[in-house]
């Protein structure tokens, strides 16, 4: 009499999957690039800040404002201070062109716990593209890059949001290994 062998459905068999084989919910990709220029009070450097804004992207940059009143620093609320633009589209070819500013260097302290990056530009000369303008003057630049899996929009809708699981959320090692693919060296790193 002949048994019966049974394989548990949760059993991985190498004829089953292929070692290539790779599950498309856990591929990491960038979701925005936020870059940022702080002026504080200074009028001047808030115009050139939106000028170097609209020159380096397509999207209409916006100015930040200050939502409480710090007497010793002359602050109130509504003043802005800054300026802003968040990139979502064409952002893979956007982080090459501002990596490349920072000669493809980054170091471990860029990274967060949640896997995003940033840092910062001294000067927007260096971005490839950009030209030096007599009216910008010379000027730096923030860039925040938010990473994200499939599925992280469950924390953002409207009808019953969800947390992201903890296994599918992005570490700092995960985070550091997609840049490295993109040609970042990371310094301090043994790899």
């Amino acid at each position: 009499m002949a048994v019966a062998t049974m394989v548990h459905p949760k059993t991985t068999v190498a004829s089953r999957t292929s070692p290539s084989t790779e599950n498309s919910m856990r591929q990491i990709r960038i979701t925005k690039i936020t870059l940022n220029v702080g002026a504080g009070k200074n009028e001047d450097l808030l115009k050139r800040g939106l000028k170097l804004l609209e020159k380096l992207t397509p999207v209409k940059p916006v100015k930040t404002t200050t939502t409480k009143r710090i007497a010793g620093w002359g602050l109130r609320p509504g003043l802005a201070i800054g300026c802003k633009v968040t990139v979502r589209e064409g952002t893979e070819e956007l982080l090459r062109r501002l990596l490349a500013a920072k000669e493809n260097t980054l170091l471990p302290s860029n990274f967060d716990v949640q896997g995003s990056f940033s840092f910062g530009i001294p000067e927007y000369i260096d971005i490839e593209g950009l030209e030096y303008d007599p009216d910008l003057k010379i000027m730096g630049l923030e860039v925040a890059v938010t990473l994200e899996r499939p599925g992280f929009g469950i924390k953002r809708r409207k009808i019953r949001p969800a947390r992201v699981g903890k296994h599918h959320l992005i570490t700092k090692e995960e985070a550091i290994a997609f840049v490295q693919a993109l040609g970042v060296r990371i310094m301090g790193s043994d790899e």
